[in-house]
This record gives C-alpha cells, structure tokens and sequence, in this order.
C-alpha cells in the first residue's frame, strides 16, 4: 500500500549547502531566529548493527536562515557520551533530519538527554527540487520507498539527496535518505530515487512524509594531524567516525557502519595541499577500487562504493604531511577568466559564468536577486578595468565581490 505525505506542519524549503568555515559570516545570535528540534522527531534506537543511533530534525521557525549546531548527550550507564555536529545551513522556515551513529555506547539501555541547539546566522536559499507527487511514489511491502524528483529550476543541480521522516502507526521512528548517488539533476530533467528505513524498524513502518529535497548535505569531520587539526567532510549513506592518521600524518583510518541492507556510497572531500596527492583505499586491510577527482573550490574527492549491512576499518593512504593552508575565498580559475575577459581573450558571458558561480556558492550574495536564464546575461564592458586590476591582485577579493554585489543590486550587473 503506498502511505506517503505531501506536507509536515510546516513548511520544507530545501537549501544550498555552503561550506564550512570559507563562505558565511557567523553573526550574533537574533531573538527572532527560532531553530527547534520537536521533541516528537527526536529519538534513540539501535539499529540493525546493534548501534545506538539518534535522529532528529531541525526546524528553523525564524526570519533569516541559521547554521544549526547540535550537541546529542546519550547516559550510557555511569557516564555520558556527547557528539556536538555543526550542520548545514537552514533556511528560514525550512527544516533538515539528521541521524547520528553511537558505536561507543554499550549500554542496552542507554538514556538519551535533551538536545542542545545553538546556531550562527548565514546564507541559504531554496533549491528548486520537487518530489513527484504521483502513482510513482510507493511504499514497498518491505517498508522501503521509492519515487522521482524533477528540477523545476534553470540550473544544473549536483549531488541532490531528499531526506523523509519515516513513521510507524503513532510515533516516529527514523530519519532517512535516498540511497543511491545522485552527481547531477539538470534543468527540467526527472530522476528516480529510493530510500530504505534502517532494517531493525522495517516492520513498524507505515508512511513517510516531509520529503526534503536538498543539494547536498556534507558532515564535517576533523582529526589531528601532524600537530595541528585537520579539517575535513565526507558525503555518504553510510556514518562515519573517530578518524586518525598515523605518525606521518600520511594515512588516515576512519570506522564506518552501513545499517542498510543495500549497498550504498561514501564520498570523502580532502583540502588538497600540494595537489600532486594520489591516494589509496583498503576496507578492512583489503584494496579497493575508488574515484578521485578534484572540485572546483580545489577539493580532493575520494568516492567509492559501502557494501550492505557492513561494520569497516577504512584506510585512506596518500595525504602529504603537514596541515593544508586555508584556500582563497575565490577560486583561482574566476580571477584568470577576469584577466581573459578584460584582455577580450574570452566573451562576458563565459566571464559571467564565474560571477553565477560565487552566486550559486554563497560567496556573494544580493537578497533580492532572480535566477535567470544565460541568454539575459548582461555586463557593462567598464567592468573589465577592476576585474584586470582584481586579477592582478591590485584589489582585495573583498573589495571586488563587494563591487559585484552592489552592480547585481543596482541593475548594472544581470546575472
């Protein structure tokens, strides 16, 4: 019998992820900035594995979007294991499940304490991913789902997941996530999706609902490396934990749980340091086959594929020693298409695909700005004097992406 739900209590407003630490401001904390987590849709199981897992979902009730900060307390018999995530960004009146895996905890009976939720002020704006609605969303005996999502807006949209709140005939039970691998839904284009509650809850299961789809959503993760922190995230169906490197600094070993009876996926983001880096991957001491690639913020991705139902020791092999520099807060690739473009070596349009970047990345934001198609593209030519003098670094970034911002505001800019 297919038991889906259209809408939640509130709304879902899905969000464009902006990572970590390089393209928000944190501000102070605002009164009118509500973001809660329902006592309802905050709960502690053990999954199939046997491992305590806690699921919740934020709800961000405020005026402006917020960068949720979530401390989960579990009392595992005398003492008490905490995991404090910092998630992705909220939009306003928007909201996002999360799930977290507790390997540590041994007790059968672990207390799971009330949640603490602090956030920061930041960007975030609605991707344009729609759930199909229709015959094609069903509910399978076996207590999995399946359906479609279209892209309803005029760009490509990479690494799309859609989150769901999954629950029994009274309560709910878990949170969860398509569990295939999504690179890329581009503009108007439907793609098939489905998702798998965790097998220890798969009988309960009566109907899914707040179907959220999102761009991506990354978990950060650090470890000590060569004296200092080393800063990291990683996208996948599966959980990931207590990740160290080895003396060198060379070789990191990270724990990871797949409770999903299917296979599913893990795609790790390196900060690149000389960018020479080749890896290798083991799980469980045994070679693997994997994809690397680098972004284009200048990321190493490290992608491969999770068996079912799987407890892993992964070993990534190849990082250069030492902790990697902060990267620039504008790609380098924009700053030579603005030195192309000012000696006319390239056209305002290919040069204006690299301002639409810094938009799509939250880099730079207008709050009143419309998405419209490239063929509306317009730039004043007078504009390639300071994008020359922003790539030979005669100007600060800030006060290039300062300049952008107030001509898209103003008109002058249309992009």
């Amino acid at each position: 019998m297919n038991h889906v739900r259209s809408a939640c209590l509130t709304s879902i407003i899905p969000i464009i992820v902006i990572i970590t630490g390089l393209f928000y401001v944190p501000t102070i904390q605002m009164a009118d900035a509500r973001p809660v987590i329902p006592p309802d849709e905050y709960l502690g199981y053990h999954d199939a594995l046997g491992i305590y897992t806690v699921v919740g979902n934020v709800k961000n009730e405020g005026s402006f979007a917020v960068i949720p900060i979530i401390t989960i307390s579990v009392a595992d018999g005398s003492r008490t294991v905490s995991e404090t995530i910092r998630y992705v960004p909220l939009p306003p009146n928007g909201e996002i499940p999360f799930k977290v895996k507790f390997p540590d905890v041994t007790s059968h009976s672990p207390v799971l304490e009330e949640p603490t939720l602090t956030f920061e002020r930041t960007i975030a704006s609605r991707v344009p991913i729609d759930v199909l609605y229709d015959d094609t969303l069903i509910k399978h005996d076996d207590g999995h789902i399946t359906g479609r999502i279209q892209n309803n807006g005029e760009q490509t949209i990479h690494y799309p997941k859609i989150f769901a709140v999954v629950h029994g005939h009274d309560a709910v039970l878990d949170i969860t996530q398509n569990i295939e691998f999504i690179e890329s839904i581009e503009p108007g284009e439907i793609v098939e999706f489905s998702m798998y509650p965790d097998p220890a809850i798969t009988e309960d299961v009566f109907y899914y609902s707040c179907f959220g789809p999102v761009d991506t959503t990354v978990i950060p993760l650090t470890a000590e490396k060569n004296g200092g922190e080393y800063n990291f995230r990683y996208d996948s169906g599966s959980r990931y934990s207590g990740p160290v490197f080895d003396e060198e600094g060379t070789m990191m070993t990270i724990k990871g749980y797949n409770s999903f009876a299917i296979a599913t996926y893990a795609n790790f983001e390196f900060p690149a340091m000389s960018g020479n880096e080749k890896f290798a991957v083991t799980v469980n001491d045994q070679p693997i086959d994997f994809i690397q690639s680098m972004d284009e913020l200048g990321y190493w991705h490290v992608a491969f594929s999770v068996g079912p139902i799987s407890q892993d020791v992964v070993k990534i092999s190849g990082f250069d020693k030492g902790i990697p520099p902060d990267l620039p807060r504008v790609p380098e690739w924009i700053k030579l298409s603005a030195s192309w473009w000012a000696a006319g070596e390239i056209s305002a349009d290919e040069f204006l695909e690299g301002i639409d970047f810094l938009f799509e990345k939250a880099i730079i934001f207008v709050p009143s700005r419309d998405i419209i198609a490239p063929s509306q593209w317009t730039i004043p030519s007078w504009v390639a004097v300071p994008a020359q003098l922003w790539s030979e670094d005669q100007i600060t970034d800030d006060e290039f992406l300062a300049m952008v911002e107030h001509l898209v505001q103003a008109g002058i800019i249309v992009v």
